[in-house]
């Protein structure tokens, strides 16, 4: 009996050996196909790294370009600010001429008559009206004359180069 009790532990010593053989043979096997992810891994790990220095070279890149195109913009911005402004002033100018060159031609258009002759015919219009008589309708300007406003424009623009030194 003794020896079916020491032949049954080699027994059970037997099975619990192969079972180890067996799970070192599947732990092995896990360990290579982990080594080899271990590879792929590092792969990607070193490709992760080159894009993200790529990327940040990049972004270096778009850093400055940003810095530029904000100095340009300003730049130009300031330079609109300047082209504005002087063409306001430029038509403030302009209206100032139109309205010197609507004077000259309203003044074109009158007759010009001696100061006892413009007070007579004023006594005389208002000698002439009855007192109850209903007040006149407000009179509109005249509208000027294209030709007469021409030639008044190119008489002014004529002394003004004269003054300047620029007529030919």
């Amino acid at each position: 009996m003794t020896h079916w009790v020491g032949f049954v532990i080699e027994g059970f010593v037997v099975i619990l050996l192969l079972m180890t053989i067996g799970y070192c043979w599947l732990l092995n096997n896990k360990l290579r196909r982990l080594r080899s992810n271990e590879h792929a891994l590092k792969a990607t790990i070193s490709e992760l790294i080159t894009a993200t220095e790529i990327a940040e070279r990049a972004i270096a890149g778009l850093k400055v370009t940003v810095r530029d195109c904000d100095q340009n913009i300003g730049e130009r911005l300031r330079t609109a600010e300047r082209f504005a402004a002087d063409i306001g002033r430029q038509i403030a100018a302009g209206n100032e001429v139109l309205d010197k060159l609507a004077r000259i031609a309203a003044a074109s258009r009158r007759v010009p008559a001696t100061p006892a002759s413009a007070e007579a015919s004023s006594a005389a219009a208002q000698a002439a009206t009855p007192a109850a008589a209903a007040p006149a309708e407000p009179r509109l300007p005249p509208v000027p004359d294209s030709k007469a406003v021409l030639a008044a424009a190119q008489a002014f623009a004529h002394r003004t180069r004269a003054r300047k030194g620029l007529a030919a």
